[in-house]
């Protein structure tokens, strides 16, 4: 596969699935629509089946790189079993092996209780805690954003250094500044069956740009779904909707019909 530029940037969908690729794709707003609250998202059973011919079509070589925590998406996706990434990257399954590189969430603790006392009285604005980070969601509150900055500003001076805060869609996470999808991707690229073949990176958000230029980097491919931003992918579709369709067309179902 050649090099790709911003010029190809609506042209994802004309692409086909080689035999050489392995393909990392991040959840929410990348293969599955954005709901008001976390917990409302709907993972469709034609998405899984598309999942689970295109990880045989590709050898194997899928996973899923996300925000959510394996345990959440292992609710989410069950019974797949798929190969994923989980808390951006702070936890990590391989070939069935899962490992953790969460030392301690004491610290967390204490926090995600001052975010609730704090926000306690904030209507529409949503704490979520993953165990080893937090986030605040505000999607049902817009105008909250101003109020939510200043607050995990604040939450970052109460845990120090280690700490950092991750922008999203109407969202601010607190997580350790070791979360990395670019090292979750680069630690599935040494072993099989993705090791020596070409990355390919799906996601939608500014959580997912270390994964882009990884991915860039690497000589692989990065597909931004959504209308706009994320800068750094190559090529672009429009909507998870789209993205859902070409995945089907990937794994050989070109059947017609909607999620």
């Amino acid at each position: 596969m050649g090099r790709y530029d911003n010029s190809t940037v609506s042209a994802a969908h004309d692409l086909d699935a080689r035999s050489d690729w392995a393909l990392f794709l991040d959840v929410d707003g990348t293969i599955v629509d954005i709901a008001a609250r976390p917990e409302d998202v709907v993972v469709h059973p034609r998405l899984q089946a598309t999942l689970l011919r295109l990880r045989e079509r590709l050898g194997g070589a899928l996973a899923l790189v996300s925000g959510r925590s394996i345990a959440t998406l292992d609710s989410l996706f069950a019974p797949l079993g798929l190969d994923m990434a989980g808390l951006h990257g702070l936890e990590v399954r391989i070939n069935g092996e899962q490992r953790s590189h969460v030392e301690s969430e004491a610290s967390m603790r204490g926090i995600v209780n001052y975010l609730r006392l704090e926000t306690a009285g904030w209507e529409g604005v949503i704490v979520e805690d993953k165990g080893a980070t937090v986030a605040l969601h505000y999607r049902l509150a817009p105008d909250s954003r101003g109020s939510v900055e200043q607050l995990l500003a604040q939450a970052i001076t109460i845990l120090g250094a280690g700490y950092r805060i991750q922008t999203g869609k109407f969202v601010y996470e607190v997580l350790p500044g070791k979360a990395d999808k670019a090292a979750a991707i680069r630690d599935f690229m040494r072993h099989p069956p993705y090791l020596g073949r070409q990355p390919i990176f799906a996601g939608d958000d500014d959580t997912d740009d270390c994964a882009f230029a990884m991915v860039n980097d690497s000589g692989g491919l990065s597909i931004g779904v959504g209308p706009r931003g994320q800068p750094l992918a190559r090529l672009r579709l429009m909507s998870p909707v789209i993205m859902r369709r070409w995945l089907e067309g990937l794994a050989g179902d070109l059947s017609a019909g909607r999620f």
